[in-house]
């Protein structure tokens, strides 16, 4: 997502700030700035739009310094304008503050501050962290830094510099930050690419490192101060390599971020003392008597699991429907319909012309979108983006769990509106939504098990998939990706079908994989299970930790921890997302590019 460079040593800083951030322009972003230390004081350039705007404000006011930090923001909080850019300063003008991530708990800070005399300059949630830092500054800005976050909730990569000390302090939870090591100058960034041209030498912080750089050297403590030591490594990337942080394909990369996507996603959305959702939509939720979610592919998986949620929560009429047959059927829309149209790219033609024949016929519209300025995010009247940053593999994986977590969000929204939902049920899912991304990077430790079961079956001609419930979509979207990069021939059913013409298919030959997490139709699913051993299909199930009776009946069982059985989806995909990726290399496919596949249809 945004892009963080910050630079301390004998160079001009602008020159490193600028290559860096343009070295890391495939992250995607909205606004640039940029915050050099200046023999006048602190100075901060920022503009909206590309780094070529930034640019030219530089021309015009350049500045000169050997520290500095820069940022490329990626809009989550407030629009992408000038004010809403980074770096965020204290009133003084003394201190900066870039941040990637999103501090949960923004609102209650921000309105402490204001009451404590405090005027904030944008509407972002990062700027909340520049004020505490200004009332926590005694001197020590590495011990100021401690003691702010000690204070905020959620995710975060922040870098701080002030006008009167020789340093960049800087900190992480879960949104990467990595330090890099010269000789008389030091540097930190998002991501390698901008540290490439100067160092190969790098230290990858972690979860709650505070790291303070000087000229001299780095120092790294933990949040109470303690010191903490991490091996510098070297790094013989390329550029490309670089991109894909050391990871072989994007894909696989994707894959591995969706821990912080999903903080991205549900960051500072979640009210968990209220039991409610902030999504800042214009919507009114009462007016809604019916909802169609129209998409294509993945999204139209999201917006299966959607119509679960909003069924079961809001008590709330929905269908889903793949947008290209949408407008084709005659569809029964009034001004009492909501078209929720899903898209990663915003682009997608047969989402869009869905959409345009919904408000033709008088629906309302709200668009569940990834890519901000998109045609979808301009024709709709409401967006609820998912934050899940740019998507370069064209088998879509963060940017799917982040639409499924939208929709939960979605649903436990029209659930208090309505006052089908209580506040006791809301609470309770929002503290489980809380531990997704933990859970997510749980299930990620699992990849040595799925790619030994990858081994066993890569040369199979033909699998199966089969879910219940909410787990339907997930068994449809867990076939296609093993269609799209792997080629092989899938298909997935709801479990209750499977009876009904499937199971003619199943012999010794055909791999059968049963998502079987814990729930309400979990016995249901071990008959299925049952009936495919009877005939001889190998069975891989999805299973929830902990269950011993599933050993018993499948050939190889992948655990997923457990989870509110309707967010299971959000986790128990994740393994699919790594059997396909594990048959689709073992077979020699083109992961991040299969064939005849484009990331974006923009044709019918």
């Amino acid at each position: 997502m945004c892009g963080i460079v910050g630079y301390i040593g004998f160079r001009n800083a602008t020159d490193v700030l600028l290559d860096g951030l343009r070295r890391l322009e495939y992250r995607g972003y909205d606004s640039a700035g940029v915050a050099v230390r200046t023999p006048e004081g602190l100075r901060v350039v920022k503009r909206s739009g590309k780094l070529s705007v930034l640019e030219q404000a530089l021309r015009t006011e350049p500045l000169a310094g050997h520290l500095g930090v820069g940022h490329t923001r990626w809009a989550t909080h407030g629009a992408p304008t000038d004010p809403n850019a980074h770096p965020h300063a204290t009133e003084d003008g003394k201190l900066v503050v870039i941040h990637n991530g999103i501090f949960e708990n923004y609102l209650e800070l921000k309105e402490a501050l204001l009451a404590r005399g405090h005027r904030f300059a944008s509407e972002t949630d990062s700027e909340v962290l520049a004020h505490l830092l200004e009332e926590k500054y005694q001197g020590d800005l590495f011990q100021a830094l401690r003691e702010a976050l000690r204070e905020v909730r959620g995710a975060y990569a922040v870098v701080v510099a002030h006008q009167d000390h020789e340093e960049i302090v800087a900190a992480r939870t879960v949104s990467p930050l990595v330090v890099g090591l010269g000789e008389g100058e030091n540097f930190l960034a998002s991501d390698v690419p901008a540290l490439l041209p100067y160092t190969r030498r790098v230290i990858f912080l972690h979860d709650g490192d505070v790291v303070r750089l000087t000229r001299e050297g780095v120092e790294i403590t933990d949040l109470e101060g303690r010191p903490i030591h991490r091996e510098a490594v070297a790094v013989d990337w390329t550029p490309e390599a670089a991109e894909k942080g050391g990871f072989p394909h994007y894909m696989l990369k994707e894959i591995y971020e969706q821990p912080w996507v999903l903080e991205n996603t549900l960051g500072g959305r979640l009210q968990e003392e209220a039991g409610e959702v902030a999504l800042g939509l214009a919507l009114d939720p009462l007016a809604v008597e019916r909802v169609h979610f129209l998409a294509c592919g993945t999204a139209a998986y999201a917006g299966w699991y959607g119509k679960y949620l909003l069924e079961i929560l809001a008590r709330l009429p929905a269908e889903w429907e793949v947008a290209s047959e949408y407008r084709y059927r005659d569809p029964v829309v009034d001004g009492k319909t909501l078209a929720v149209v899903i898209s990663q790219s915003g682009e997608t033609i047969d989402t869009l012309e869905a959409l345009r024949e919904a408000k033709r016929r008088g629906a309302r519209s709200l668009g569940v979108i990834n890519a901000k300025g998109s045609t979808l995010t301009r024709e709709v009247e409401d967006v609820l983006y998912i934050h899940a940053g740019p998507e370069i593999g064209v088998a879509s994986t963060k940017a799917y769990t982040a639409m499924l977590a939208a929709m939960a969000l979605l649903a436990l929204w029209f659930g208090r509106a309505r006052g089908t939902l209580a506040k006791e049920e809301a609470q309770r899912l929002i503290r489980e939504m809380r531990k997704l991304p933990r859970l997510v990077e749980e299930t990620l430790e699992r990849r040595p098990l799925v790619a030994h079961i990858a081994e066993k079956y890569h040369q199979a001609r033909d699998f199966l998939f089969l879910g219940r419930h909410v787990q339907a979509p997930t068994a449809y979207e867990g076939a296609l990706k093993l269609k799209e990069i792997s080629y092989i021939h899938a298909e997935a059913y709801p479990a209750g079908e499977m009876k009904h013409g499937p199971i003619a298919l199943i012999d010794e030959h055909l791999p059968v994989v049963v998502l079987a997490t814990r729930g309400p139709l979990y016995e249901k699913t071990l008959s299925n299970i049952q009936e495919v051993r009877a005939r001889g299909g190998k069975v891989i199930a999805i299973a929830t930790e902990g269950d011993e009776e599933i050993s018993k009946l499948a050939q190889d069982v992948i655990y997923v921890p457990e989870v509110h059985p309707l967010l299971a989806p959000i986790v128990s995909v994740v393994p699919l997302q790594l059997l396909a990726y594990e048959i689709a290399v073992l077979l020699g496919r083109d992961v991040d590019q299969p064939r005849n596949l484009a990331k974006s249809v923009t044709v019918e």
